[in-house]
């Protein structure tokens, strides 16, 4: 009987392992990944309940960080490549889709609060208005070596 016992409380506590190593995965995976504005969205919302999106936004670019059970999937864009920013807003939470000028797929983002979908927007159109502003004027017609 005590050998019984015995194997029903070391499956117990190997389940209660398992739970805590997957719960503090979970959480580890769930950290933002860098420094500065990371907005990371809701894990009530569609697609984000055990890894949320993460969107961190830099002077210089946009990058779409979306963690998985093994390794990331990870997007970039410049801030010269942003064509729009666009926010669409439900009852709690909003989906910020941000499009780029070259035509490919936009970086669509679900489930984030509504204030940091605003902050986002913000955001980038001051980083965009900055990268312009301190860029050399292009000359026009291509090369500017005069040949």
């Amino acid at each position: 009987m005590a050998g019984e016992q015995d194997w029903v409380w070391w499956s117990a506590a190997a389940v209660v392992a398992v739970v805590v190593l997957v719960g503090l995965w979970v959480w580890f995976k769930g950290r933002p990944f860098a420094a500065g504005e990371v907005f990371r969205a809701s894990r009530w919302s569609s697609g984000n309940h055990l890894f949320p999106t993460q969107i961190l936004i830099t002077p210089t670019s946009v990058v779409q960080y979306t963690p998985r059970w093994i390794g990331r999937r990870e997007e970039t864009i410049h801030m010269a490549h942003i064509a729009s920013v666009k926010i669409e807003t439900g009852v709690l939470l909003s989906d910020v889709l941000i499009e780029t000028s070259g035509g490919s797929d936009p970086i669509v983002c679900h489930g984030h609060h509504k204030g940091d979908a605003n902050r986002m927007k913000t955001l980038i159109e001051q980083n965009q208005t900055g990268y312009y502003r301190s860029a050399p004027p292009r000359p026009v017609g291509g090369d500017s070596s005069g040949r």
